[in-house]
């Protein structure tokens, strides 16, 4: 059996930002610090900053006054971040720059009169922090639509004043069916100069797209609650190749496979590399081959860390 990892595949610059955001903060003001909701969908990673002093919280009414407290990087509504203000919680923002993006976005739809179609998942917290970012002041309404027949389903007050946002780790191919729909039946409709889907969730999914022609079996490691791997996962199967998503090397199933095929293995952008390392060991014992990567996108993005954090920092002698 070979194996095939994906290139580019892991941790994207939004998750490495939110994790250094996190480990940043308890190294200046120590344990415990508050997280709202998981930093990123990963089990793993969550655990580890637990360990380390973490408190993770699904409300604010959950973290103590005065306590310090951040929000994951999928971002809040705009009543969360005024809550946490009015309880004098010492916030640090670990929001990811891209879903910042589109938190604007909406804000000025709302400004310029208009009202606001969000494309995501209902539920997710990306989508929850976005619906709440626009500004009922301005007499308008965003609304949520998760398919085609979302599209030709919508009633809304303004067909000629309409702007459209994106959830960041959608499915390219599906977003873009729904997209159409939406300028078919509201040619007026104002999207984002730049699409929202993230750079790393793009560029994830084309080297699945690649990476399905060339093997029998697509394992995607990341978080069953993790947006961008279970559309991962969808891709593969979209392309013709049985495709599982895994948390773990746990999940592994050995009926899976066959002497003589080739997996494909990737992993969502919350995901870290041990845990890649981890399905490789443990594909071992199933006979592995050989590995090699295939070649793909260069990503050399990076998020810098709050300016308030990097002044604390703790100076180190070299």
């Amino acid at each position: 059996m070979d194996v095939i990892l994906a290139n580019p595949r892991g941790f994207c610059a939004g998750v490495v930002r939110a994790i250094g955001i996190v480990e940043a903060a308890l190294e200046i003001h120590g344990a415990p610090v508050y997280v709202l909701h998981e930093i990123v969908h990963n089990q793993y990673v969550v655990n580890k900053l637990k360990a380390q002093g973490a408190v993770f919280v699904e409300q604010l009414a959950d973290v103590p006054a005065g306590a310090v407290a951040i929000f994951s990087a999928h971002g809040v509504s705009a009543a969360v971040a005024a809550d946490a203000e009015k309880k004098g919680l010492q916030v640090i923002d670990a929001t990811c720059p891209l879903v910042t993006k589109v938190h604007l976005e909406v804000a000025r739809h709302a400004r310029a009169g208009r009202e606001v179609i969000l494309i995501g998942h209902s539920g997710h917290p990306e989508v929850v922090g976005t619906l709440g970012c626009y500004e009922p002041g301005f007499g308008g309404d965003i609304y949520l639509v998760e398919s085609v027949d979302d599209v030709r389903r919508l009633s809304v007050r303004t067909p000629q004043e309409l702007g459209y946002v994106t959830q960041t780790t959608l499915s390219i191919d599906e977003t873009v069916r729904i997209i159409e729909a939406l300028r078919a039946r509201f040619p007026a409709i104002v999207g984002p100069k730049k699409d929202d889907i993230c750079y790393a969730t793009q560029n994830r999914q084309n080297a699945v797209r690649e990476l399905a022609g060339m093997v029998d079996l697509l394992l995607v490691v990341g978080a069953r609650n993790s947006s961008n791997s279970n559309r991962l996962r969808e891709v593969g199967e979209q392309m013709g190749v049985p495709a599982y998503l895994i948390q773990d090397a746990g999940d592994l199933n050995d009926s899976w496979f066959r002497e003589g095929a080739s997996v494909g293995v990737t992993a969502g952008a919350s995901t870290p590399q041990v845990l890649v390392q981890d399905v490789l060991d443990k594909l071992r014992s199933f006979s592995l081959h050989g590995v090699r990567e295939m070649d793909g996108e260069t990503e050399r993005i990076t998020f810098r860390l709050p300016p308030d954090l990097t002044r604390k920092m703790p100076q180190r002698s070299l």
